[in-house]
């Protein structure tokens, strides 16, 4: 698969967020509004794209030292650290942004869009160049969903839409996230 396929593949019709259904926790909470969606976005797709292109040589170490049961361990690692790094950067240098972001920063190292990119690569042998250019575009696939979901719920609420009783607040989210992956399914087959 060339690498332009492989961008677009990612982003669009094999969308991490709308097509596997990865990352909702984030993705609901977060999206109350674009700005704070933006944010972890970035957040997201800085810690997915590092922790692709770290974790693919340490997979060629476990692969060359016969220890790749220890693979998911070790990409655990990586992300936690790779997470701490980053929450230490933004709580010193974006003290706003950090404090938006609340609990759901730390939560990152649990986001299973970050440990799923690294088993993914594992699991479809990518090289390092598809690793990195999977790792990059899954992340921005699901910073692409999370800044759709917040503008929708934002302009729900600008329009002070009838939502039903039953639906209001995380319901009516699940509903959004349902019509965009249909819409996402017309994705499929998209190449260059």
């Amino acid at each position: 698969m060339n690498l332009t396929d492989l961008f677009v593949s990612s982003l669009l019709n094999n969308n991490i967020a709308f097509t596997f259904i990865l990352g909702m926790c984030p993705l609901i909470a977060i999206s109350t509004n674009v700005k704070n969606a933006k944010g972890m976005g970035i957040a997201v797709v800085i810690v997915v794209t590092l922790t692709g292109i770290i974790n693919y040589p340490i997979y060629l170490l476990l692969k060359a030292t016969n220890t790749t049961n220890l693979a998911l361990l070790v990409f655990i690692i990586t992300i936690a650290a790779t997470v701490q790094i980053l929450e230490i950067f933004i709580e010193k240098y974006l003290p706003k942004v950090y404090s938006s972001f609340g609990i759901f920063l730390p939560l990152i190292t649990v986001n299973c869009v970050v440990l799923a990119v690294s088993l993914f690569f594992v699991n479809r042998n990518y090289n390092f160049l598809q690793t990195a250019t999977f790792s990059f575009a899954s992340s921005l696939g699901w910073m692409m969903a999370i800044i759709i979901v917040a503008g929708v719920r934002e302009k729900m609420a600008a329009i002070q839409s009838d939502v039903p009783r039953g639906l209001v607040g995380k319901g009516i989210v699940f509903i959004i996230l349902g019509i965009l992956s249909l819409a996402f399914l017309g994705f499929t087959g998209l190449s260059f």
